[in-house]
């Protein structure tokens, strides 16, 4: 098994270019019933940290839902590792309030610290490691949808491995393919970029795309995995969780 992971070892990570929002927006979604499902059902080797509610995060929900073709597809990924690895889901859907806070803080935070950025600017740097914050059922949110998931490796013993920055840093080294630029890395980076590319041919393997800026982020089904992989038409719009109180609301 351990062999099957490592001939990802010979593929460097390709750059690709940032979505193009606009176009993304527009990509038709033909909808889906697929339920959104909690990922502690699933067994091991995936592992649960809904990192958002750890943090205490306002409105973050301590559990990982994503649609149920995600969920298979994680399952494929997981059972694809070897023993000594295991997969950490850190996040999949996420309430709109979630996305309105981290969309919010981080945009502050690059403000405080670039002043001069005018708005545009200031939108396309947020951007690029936070959605735009939207509930439109023709353009929501990545995470919105529940076939947005943010993933890393884990050791045997259920410890992250190092991918070279941590998870959410909002910093050029966060961008996938960011290692690959280093034309003699040292040993650190060079296993920092080895587990980069072990996730990312993993992932890749079962129909995951992945967001350029993010190396935790992967996308199945929604406008994003539309756009990196060709299809024409995404699966998934916003969903919601099931609770009593909105089953109650349709029964009566």
């Amino acid at each position: 098994m351990e062999t099957s992971l490592n001939r990802f070892l010979s593929s460097p990570i390709e750059r690709h270019t940032e979505p193009d929002w606009s176009v993304v927006s527009r990509i038709p979604i033909t909808g889906s019933d697929e339920p959104l499902v909690p990922l502690s059902l699933a067994p091991s080797p995936i592992k649960v940290f809904p990192v958002y509610a750890k943090e205490d995060i306002p409105g973050a929900i301590n559990e990982c839902y994503v649609r149920e073709g995600v969920y298979r597809r994680l399952l494929k990924v997981a059972r694809s590792l070897p023993a000594e690895y295991g997969l950490i889901v850190l996040d999949g859907w996420r309430p709109w309030r979630v996305q309105q806070y981290l969309f919010d803080t981080l945009q502050e935070t690059i403000r405080s610290h670039h002043p001069a950025l005018g708005e545009e600017a200031l939108l396309e740097r947020t951007r690029e490691f936070v959605a735009v914050p939207s509930r439109e059922a023709s353009s929501p949110s990545p995470h919105l949808t529940g076939g947005a998931v943010d993933v890393t490796l884990s050791d045997a013993d259920g410890l992250p491995l190092d991918m070279g920055t941590l998870f959410d840093e909002a910093v050029p080294a966060s961008h996938t393919a960011a290692l690959e630029a280093i034309s003699r890395p040292d040993a650190r980076q060079r296993q920092a970029r080895d587990n980069r590319r072990r996730l990312y041919g993993a992932m890749r393997e079962q129909g995951f795309t992945n967001l350029p800026s993010e190396w935790w982020h992967y996308d199945a089904g929604d406008q994003l995995w539309a756009h990196y992989s060709g299809h024409a038409q995404a699966l998934y719009g916003p969903a919601e969780l099931e609770t009593i109180e909105s089953r109650w609301r349709r029964q009566l």
